[in-house]
């Protein structure tokens, strides 16, 4: 479904099929966000239903932050122990970030630098997962592991994140309009 259709055709199983006049929620995501808007089923043909929006639909994020990067350096210490790894995303709330193997379980305290761009930032975090990625090569193998931290931000903080993931996000858009 788009933002702009207003009568939409699904399919579905037998035994999730509504009445007519039945009123649903139609969700899809699209490349800006997901959507949801009410719709009233008009129409049934076995398990084919038509369903025609009522309202204007409805940007439902679930996320609280933006995020963004990846391939930022990033360094974790914890218990004096140190490991260097790369950022995959950051956002004001949290770091995604794979390194060489390391000791580390969910719920420890760690720190960590990021370096975005020409700032430094300094994290207290706790990890909320961690998940060993196996990666074999012929006649090696590679043990490293991708972490999601959690942490909360200064303002100052924050707005360093918010502008560094912006400014990704413009030289990208720049960048594919320019191979239009």
């Amino acid at each position: 479904m788009t933002v702009a259709a207003k009568v939409v055709t699904v399919s579905l199983p037998l035994a999730e099929v509504p009445l007519i006049g039945s009123t649903v929620t139609v969700r899809w995501a699209a490349p800006r966000g997901k959507y949801a808007v009410p719709a009233t089923v008009i129409g049934i043909d076995e398990n084919r239903v038509e369903l025609r929006a009522e309202g204007v639909p409805q940007i439902t994020q679930s996320r609280l932050y933006v995020r963004g990067g990846g391939g930022e350096p990033i360094v974790m210490t914890r218990a004096g122990q140190e490991a260097t790894g790369l950022v995959q995303d950051i956002s004001e709330g949290a770091v995604r970030a794979r390194f060489p193997d390391f000791e580390v379980e969910p719920d420890s305290k760690v720190t960590m630098e990021v370096q975005l761009g020409a700032e430094v930032i300094n994290l207290s975090a706790t990890v909320a997962k961690v998940s060993p990625i196996h990666r074999r090569a012929p006649g090696e193998e590679e043990l490293s592991i991708e972490l999601i931290a959690l942490y909360q931000l200064h303002e100052s903080q924050a707005k360093i994140i918010r502008g560094y993931i912006m400014q990704l996000q413009r030289l990208e858009r720049a960048k594919a309009n320019e191979s239009i």
